[in-house]
Order: structure tokens, then sequence, then C-alpha cells
């Protein structure tokens, strides 16, 4: 695989330099000013570990839904920091979908949610969907509205086509074997803890608990 190595050790002192400072504005301006997302999607395959968490790390800040890909790949990565870096980023890049009005649509929804208003919360997302059927996000969220209020089938649809859109979606998949629980429904359960593991082997809980059901299906 060919990269341009005169870049490298640029990334890397700009990454360095972050993880001492903390400075996330000054590591996004730095990144920014030398580097394009397609470049950096590519350096994030790159064979050293530090120069693919750079990498990931940056997408996380300056990309949008169009690096999703390229940050759900990084889920797998074999460096645990690299998974890191994308577990704690990818969700960013899922807000960002859209135009501004619709992510501030989807920010009000997440707020509400938070501030138990359910019923609007509803009725915005409702909108939205409308507005951006590809919006993956709006389906998850309106996914948790419905769980909120015990609705699992309907919490059930909305994850499972979250899902569809962005296969990368692990919580999700996450929602969807919770709600199945709910209903009685371990091996869907089990399957749909599966596939969020699949997609993110960072889910140590989730770990737990397909390990809790794979025993409790074995003594029936």
């Amino acid at each position: 695989m060919s990269h341009s190595p005169e870049r490298h050790p640029v990334l890397l002192s700009i990454f360095q330099k972050y993880l001492s400072e903390e400075n996330t504005a000054a590591f996004i301006h730095r990144v920014a000013a030398v580097y394009t997302c397609g470049t950096l999607e590519r350096l994030s395959q790159h064979g050293t570990a530090e120069v693919r968490r750079a990498a990931v790390m940056a997408l996380c800040f300056v990309s949008d839904y169009s690096s999703n890909h390229t940050v759900g790949m990084a889920l797998n990565d074999a460096d645990r920091g690299v998974r890191l870096i994308a577990e704690n980023g990818i969700r960013s890049l899922w807000i960002r979908a859209g135009t501004q009005s619709q992510r501030h649509r989807l920010r009000k929804v997440m707020t509400q949610i938070q501030g138990n208003s359910l019923d609007s919360a509803l009725q915005e997302a409702d909108s939205l969907i409308v507005d951006a059927p590809w919006y993956s996000e709006a389906y998850n969220q309106r996914g948790q509205v419905y769980f909120k209020r015990q609705n699992f089938e309907r919490s059930l649809r909305d994850s499972h086509q979250a899902l569809e859109i962005n296969p990368y979606h692990f919580p999700a998949a996450i929602s969807m074997g919770q709600c199945y629980l709910r209903q009685g429904e371990n091996v869907m359960a089990l399957d749909s803890f599966r596939r969020a593991l699949r997609l993110n082997p960072n889910l140590e809980s989730i770990r737990t608990q397909i390990s809790y059901l794979e025993r409790q299906l074995e003594e029936m």
C-alpha cells in the first residue's frame, strides 16, 4: 500500500500535540490546514497503528457521514486504541448527516428524549423522518422514544430501519436485542447482540449479555 511518507510525521506531530494539550479546536485547525478527508481515510488504513489512531480521530472531528464506512471499519481495527477512538467518535458522524436544519432538529429530538418530553420528541422525529427518510439517526432516536413507551414492536422497526440505512449502527443492534428480550424472544435477542458485537468488538457488556443468554438457552 502506497502512502506519502512526508505526511506521516506531520499528522503524528499534530496528534501528539493534541494528546499533550487536549486542545480540540487547535487539532482540527492544524489537521484541516494540511489534510483532506480523502487523505485521512487512506491513512486510516496505514500499517502503523499510531497513524491510524491519528487519522481516525481526525476524521471523527473534521469529516461527516461520508466517512462512516471508514470509521465503521475502524471499529474492528487490530489496534485497541484505534477501535476506541472510532467507537467514541463515530456517533458524531451519524449526527452530521443532513442539512444544518435537519441536524438541528435531530439534536432537538435528542434533548427532548433526555428531558423525557416523549410526545414532543415523537412529533419532531416523525416530521424529520418525513423530510429526511434516509436519516438513520432519526430512526434510531424515534426508536428510543418507542422503547421508553414500551412499544417494543415500533422500536424494533425503527432500529431495524436505522441498521438498514447505516450498517455500522451498533447501538441500533443493541436496541433490537433489548426489545427482543422484553418480548421474551431470547434467540432473536442473542442474534441482535451478536450482530452488535461483530460491528463493535469493544462492547464488553454485550459480550457478557451474550454469554448469559447462551447459557440460558443451553439449559432450556
